[in-house]
């Protein structure tokens, strides 16, 4: 590969600097610098993918599973509210569908399961269902 051709490697610039000073004093070699070079790259596109697939997504916020408060679903057991978490449903082809009252948490439990979806990098988007009404 000719080195006069500009790259896409945005961290490498920033993070150099830094890491090899740390390379001069902890003594590595120039593998485990270039290791770590490119485990910063890779992390740093992967923080940026993500942060482009939420803007897609459209989410009116991020919310996770995490944050969800298990307290307000008396209808479903948390367990099988947690199992929703692994995604298994995608790879099965089936669909979802959360029905409760007003206030009991199906928005969280869907932007979660989105975001979890966009984590591993699923194509997700996002459908409200007025839009959905005037497909059909």
């Amino acid at each position: 590969m000719p080195f006069h051709r500009p790259t896409k490697w945005v961290q490498y610039i920033s993070a150099a600097p830094a890491l090899s000073q740390q390379a001069v004093d902890q003594e590595w070699s120039y593998m485990d610098f270039l290791e770590h070079l490119l485990h910063e790259e890779k992390l740093a596109r992967h923080q940026r993918k993500q942060a482009m697939y939420t803007r897609m997504a459209a989410f009116p916020a991020v919310k996770t599973f995490e944050e969800y408060d298990f307290t307000f679903a008396t209808g479903a057991p948390q367990k099988q509210l947690q199992s929703l978490r692994s995604l298994s449903f995608i790879e099965r082809n089936e669909n979802i569908v959360l029905l409760g009252p007003s206030g009991v948490g199906k928005t969280h439990l869907a932007i979660a399961m989105g975001y979890e979806a966009f984590k591993i990098f699923y194509d997700i988007s996002k459908i409200s269902l007025e839009l959905y009404h005037n497909i059909h």
